[in-house]
């Protein structure tokens, strides 16, 4: 399917590795022009020189620190026409109240929720002057299905899920659209450092992750490029009227915890 991209701006964060080098390639598999931004030089170096040879786009890469207000001033000034906003950087670390201290609870925090707010406040507004864009927040199904062994990042998500729907309810005043992606587990090297810290908290062996990973949907976690395509979805035409929406991919797994 032609999602009618071609040609449109998308910026992506968190984008070197993971959920947001999978949605920069399939934006840029769908035409788009794509800006990267993450906090590791190298890594967004290797993103930009297989996306642009694959997909034949023009690829900007942007090693920034998002928790940083600055950094997010810089971006903004720098690409101030950007049609799609991807805000994806950020992991906050699991474990329960008594093994997150403040200060990295704070620091997460900072990057992930500010970040998303902070991007979010500067990007909206350039969109709004043009009436034109599209802003979607990954952000992660422990925000609808809290999980004590995860605090930090459940209540992160489960407040970046109320901004999303509080902003897309509005943004058809300004003929903007806001919504988010809730991904389950998704199999990601961030995802097996927090199923290690299950392990350890569980079993008192991070070594026994895999263990944690059995009774997934379909015998795995997601693929980052399903959450991928989904993003280049929801930034299309093909889903106007999409908006203060967060659609959960899952596997079904927040319905069968319901259901028990």
């Amino acid at each position: 399917m032609d999602l009618g991209l071609r040609g449109q701006k998308a910026l992506v964060t968190g984008a070197s590795k993971g959920i947001g080098r999978a949605c920069a390639e399939a934006l840029a598999e769908e035409g788009c022009d794509v800006v990267l931004v993450s906090r590791t030089a190298a890594d967004l170096e290797s993103a930009r020189g297989e996306i642009a040879a694959r997909h034949n786009v023009a690829v900007r890469c942007y090693p920034l620190d998002l928790s940083r207000s600055a950094s997010v001033d810089r971006l903004a000034a720098e690409c101030p026409d950007i049609d799609i906003l991807v805000n994806n950087a950020g992991a906050i670390p699991g474990g329960n109240i008594a093994q997150i201290d403040e200060a990295r609870w704070r620091e997460a925090w900072d990057l992930k929720v500010f970040g998303y707010i902070n991007m979010t406040r500067r990007f909206y507004a350039l969109m709004a002057a043009r009436r034109r864009g599209v802003i979607i927040n990954i952000l992660g199904a422990a925000g609808e299905n809290p999980d004590f062994d995860y605090v930090a990042g459940s209540s992160g998500n489960a407040s970046l899920m109320a901004f999303t729907r509080a902003m897309g309810g509005t943004a058809p005043r300004d003929n903007l659209r806001v919504v988010g992606i809730n991904p389950g587990p998704v199999m990601t090297e961030r995802l097996v450092t927090l199923t290690r810290t299950r392990a350890e908290t569980r079993f008192g062996d991070p070594e026994r992750w895999q263990e944690l990973m059995a009774g997934y949907a379909f015998g795995r976690a997601a693929k980052p490029e399903e959450i991928g395509w989904m993003a280049a979805f929801l930034a299309s035409d093909r889903s106007a009227y999409t908006t203060g929406t967060i659609v959960t991919i899952d596997g079904g797994g927040g319905s069968r915890r319901s259901a028990l």
